[in-house]
């Protein structure tokens, strides 16, 4: 694999094949929450897995590290959603800032890279302090994005992290690493463990779930798992638009008291076709059939 970095991103191919660019300097507009994220991702055949900035939620971008509700801030973009009132657009859209990589490397067919960032406030409050850790891997049937985030509260107050359900709105448990697919992958299909199916399986517990799209153009598919450490609860929708977030803040509220970390590890496993996603798993870094 190969890296070339820019002023704005690092852009990760194979072959010829761009398969991620990773913004880590985003040029957004505050009320979008302005992160880091991964966009366009590509397939080895090369094509295109995700989707920047749609018109319904602009705020969402590719693969992206998202939280709409930690205390009062809203580090997702867009409007807040509040108990008995509802979606408002608040003075609350928080900047999770790029501060510098302590390494960038490619060797063979991996990159990997780490990250500090620094999560502020709208008001320039700093609030988390966090180490990110990312690798992007050449496996069989694919290659496969390892995402690993720590975060620490660097106020002085305890930071409760929860979602809109946790605020009041049933089966919205969003937060966390969140993926938006393409406009043409409305209505694919989800599989998790023993089975398949579509929206019903919001909120499933599972170790790992798979998504799986069709092409406009060309009608080719491609299939996308998400892996987790252990189980997690999911938010997922196949309509009205395709998007996957293994959601550790779904329905439960999590306190973070000043000084303490949070620490998630997540795969994502892009592959050309409609491979058995269970045998993907098995096989990509940190699955159950791979040495980690």
């Amino acid at each position: 694999m190969t890296v070339v970095e820019d002023p704005e991103s690092l852009r990760i191919s194979w072959e010829g094949t761009e398969l991620a660019r990773y913004v880590f300097a985003p040029w957004d507009a505050q009320v979008e929450s302005p992160r880091p994220y991964l966009h366009p991702l590509r397939t080895l055949g090369g094509d295109v897995v995700s989707l920047y900035r749609p018109h319904d939620h602009v705020w969402h971008k590719g693969i992206a590290w998202s939280l709409p509700h930690v205390g009062p801030a809203n580090f997702w973009g867009g409007p807040t959603f509040r108990r008995d009132v509802g979606y408002e657009q608040l003075a609350n859209n928080g900047t999770t800032r790029h501060q510098s990589f302590s390494s960038v490397s490619a060797s063979g067919s991996a990159v990997t890279l780490a990250e500090e960032l620094v999560w502020e406030t709208e008001q320039g409050d700093k609030w988390f302090a966090e180490w990110r850790d990312l690798s992007f891997t050449v496996v069989p049937g694919g290659w496969a994005l390892r995402f690993a985030t720590s975060f620490t509260n660097v106020s002085a107050d305890e930071i409760v992290i929860g979602s809109p359900t946790t605020a009041g709105r049933p089966n919205a448990g969003y937060g966390g690493l969140f993926w938006r697919g393409p406009r043409s992958f409305t209505g694919g299909e989800v599989l998790v463990p023993g089975g398949s199916g579509g929206d019903e399986l919001m909120g499933v517990r599972a170790p790992w779930l798979a998504f799986r799209g069709r092409h406009d153009d060309h009608g080719r598919v491609s299939t996308l798992v998400f892996v987790a450490e252990g189980d997690t609860r999911w938010f997922v929708r196949s309509q009205p638009f395709a998007c996957v977030c293994p959601a550790p803040f779904f329905d439960t509220e999590v306190p973070v008291a000043p000084d303490e970390t949070l620490t998630f590890r997540y795969t994502v496993i892009v592959a050309d076709g409609s491979p058995d996603p269970a045998g993907l798993v098995a096989t990509a870094p940190g699955g159950p059939g791979s040495p980690s």
